[in-house]
Order: structure tokens, then C-alpha cells, then sequence
């Protein structure tokens, strides 16, 4: 008992303080957070950036990179696919800086390597049936990757190693009509 109390009054003056926060939101507020202003999470992606539609990168805010980030990466897949997980874009070497990354555009600097399509483009939302989810996955890098035009998920994956200090995640999903 007398051990408990002593960490509790340790947690206590540490947030006192002000070296520990009270809030745990705060905690929330310092995470690297990919947002868009086309779809909210889990929500529907609108077809003009599907292969109904105009088949262009939706908008994404990118907020909160960690403070040692040489460098982003970012991997669009569809876990739902019926041969398994489906790769729909692939983007490494996004400025640290980076805070959006425009609609129908790539950030300046930025590699695209080839996704399932057997491109390197963004290639949008086009299940065959059903409802599937796409998953936009962020990453902090702490270096500058070095890899070919020809580079897929997979040597994204493998480069990435040991080198990620941040990551989240935005889930948008679609059905054809």
C-alpha cells in the first residue's frame, strides 16, 4: 500500500509540474493525425476519387510530425479485396514538412512506386462487389529513402524498418453502385 501511494504522489508532482500532463487528450494532441476534407474516418470516399469518378488523390492534411521525421511515406491499400490486400498507391520521400498533400497532385520530391494496377500513380477505389475499406497509411521516417521507380509495397515495407517514429492511419470505404 505504501508503495502505491508513493507512485501516485510521484505522478502527482510530476503533474503538478506541468512535466506530466493532467489530460490525457493531451497525449492525443502531439500524435502524428492523416486527415481529409473530402471523407471523415470510416466514412464514404466520393466516387470523384474512385475509378467511377475522376480516379484523383483525394486532399489529406497531414498534422503533428514527429520532431526527428526526415521524411513521410504513405501506402493506400484495400484489405477487402479477394485476393488479398490491394495496393493502390505507394509514396515515399514526402518532406518531413509536408502538411498537405494537395487533390490530384503528389508533394514535391515525393517517389511513387508501382502499385497493383502496375502503376505508379494513385489508382482509386474500384471494388468488384461489396463494400470495401481503404486504409491511407501514414509514416514518420527517421531517413530518406532510397529506392527505385520500380519499388512496390513490399521493398516499401522492407526500406521502412527500423526507421519508423511515427504512423496513423485514415479509413475511408466505397461500393460501387
Amino acid at each position: 500500500m505504501h508503495e502505491c501511494r508513493g507512485r501516485i504522489s510521484s505522478l502527482l508532482f510530476l503533474v503538478f509540474l506541468g512535466i506530466f500532463p493532467s489530460n490525457p487528450e493531451v497525449f492525443a494532441m502531439d500524435t502524428l493525425t492523416l486527415s481529409s476534407s473530402a471523407f471523415k474516418q470510416n466514412g464514404p470516399v466520393p466516387s470523384k476519387y474512385t475509378c467511377d469518378g475522376a480516379d484523383v488523390n483525394p486532399p489529406l492534411a497531414i498534422n503533428v510530425v514527429p520532431a526527428g521525421a526526415r521524411s513521410l511515406a504513405l501506402i493506400v491499400d484495400d484489405p477487402d479485396a479477394p485476393a488479398g490486400v490491394w495496393v493502390h498507391w505507394v509514396v515515399w520521400n514526402i518532406g518531413a514538412n509536408t502538411t498537405e498533400i494537395k487533390e490530384n497532385s503528389v508533394p514535391q520530391g515525393a517517389q511513387q512506386g508501382l502499385t497493383d494496377f502496375r502503376d505508379r500513380k494513385y489508382g482509386g477505389p474500384c471494388p468488384p462487389s461489396g463494400t470495401h475499406r481503404y486504409f491511407f497509411k501514414l509514416y514518420a521516417l527517421d531517413t530518406v529513402l532510397t529506392l527505385g521507380p520500380a519499388a512496390t509495397k513490399p521493398a516499401l515495407d522492407q526500406a521502412m524498418k527500423g526507421h519508423i517514429i511515427g504512423q496513423t492511419e485514415l479509413i475511408g470505404k466505397y461500393s460501387r453502385k
